[in-house]
């Protein structure tokens, strides 16, 4: 992958598979790669099946190469620097204010779009200014280094302390267990 081309095919042990390249599929597959409920094995076939059109052709020895070219894909063919990339974005828990910024750098809805690529998609989001979301990431990234917040920065904070903290996710079993305690409670 050069960058240059938006790729929507890929090769894997020799053999071209058509990619499902849109932005809500790839989102889709992240939210899958993340989700800490279900079987890690499971969930990743999983997300093979929904990335590569016929995946079930797909011999069984060429998974592992079609994994390292999804996630390539996913990082839009960006060189991996091997840090731990530190969270400062939930695209779940952020989703509205991603959508509102993208929008305002594409100058359109882009979820009418019937298909926007998952690098343009990254491009736009890259292209984000200032707004709602970068002073969120902003206060996320000095409370993680535990710099002092500015005055205005305190007040937004108190302000939106829901949308900048993340949000607790629990396994199906634990919230089994809160709904349950909470029908005790009520």
């Amino acid at each position: 992958m050069n960058g240059w081309d938006l790729p929507k095919s890929l090769q894997v042990g020799g053999a071209d598979y058509h990619i499902n390249a849109d932005f809500r599929d790839i989102l889709e597959i992240i939210r899958r790669l993340l989700d800490e409920d279900g079987d890690r094995q499971v969930n990743l076939y999983v997300c093979l099946a929904l990335f590569y059109d016929g995946f079930e052709q797909m011999p069984e020895s060429d998974y592992q190469e079609a994994v390292e070219k999804m996630f390539d894909f996913i990082a839009c063919g960006e060189e991996a620097d091997n840090k731990p990339a530190l969270k400062l974005i939930d695209w779940e828990q952020d989703r509205q204010m991603i959508i509102s910024d993208v929008n305002r750098a594409a100058g359109m809805e882009i979820r009418a779009l019937k298909f926007c690529h998952w690098w343009t998609f990254i491009s736009w989001f890259q292209s984000i200014g200032e707004g709602q979301l970068s002073t969120i990431v902003s206060i996320r990234e000095k409370k993680r280094r535990h710099k002092k917040l500015s005055d205005w920065e305190r007040e937004f904070y108190r302000e939106n302390r829901r949308k900048i903290d993340f949000q607790p996710k629990y396994t199906r079993e634990e919230k089994a267990e809160i709904d349950r305690l909470n029908a005790i409670f009520k």
